[in-house]
């Protein structure tokens, strides 16, 4: 079974972009899978919610309570470190899968030669 971490940037992109990244994820996805997010994950959104206005701060919102009403696993992390380092450490093994937007991460990830699931077009996603 392979473990899909979303990303904080990813879990923005039903608000920001109108595409149901769950659907898609379905579609793409060839075996079984988990949905995952690191805790820190969790205080990124909140950060978001309290300090942004207007589009962004709703996207947080959404991206919280998807991830609650989705029963999305928490995966525990150090606290201490950045989240896309716990990421990066964590895609190390070839059981997870990464979802995200940021180009930084991105890179890392792709010299790991970890697969990761991006959006195209603004419209659907694509396994890489």
């Amino acid at each position: 079974m392979k473990h899909i971490i979303l990303d904080t940037n990813f879990l923005l992109i039903p608000t920001q972009f109108k595409v149901d990244i769950f659907s898609e994820i379905d579609r793409i996805m060839q075996e079984p899978y988990e949905l995952c997010i690191v805790d820190s994950t969790i205080d990124e959104l909140e950060k978001l919610r309290t300090t942004e206005s207007g589009r962004d701060k709703r996207a947080a919102g959404l991206a919280l309570q998807l991830i609650k009403a989705k029963g999305i696993r928490h995966l525990k992390t150090e606290k201490n470190l950045n989240t896309d380092k716990l990421i990066v450490e964590l895609a190390k093994s070839p059981d997870y899968v990464v979802a995200t937007q940021d180009m930084a991460l991105k890179r890392f990830l792709k010299q790991n030669n970890t697969e990761i699931i991006i959006l195209r077009q603004k419209k659907h996603l694509k396994l890489v």
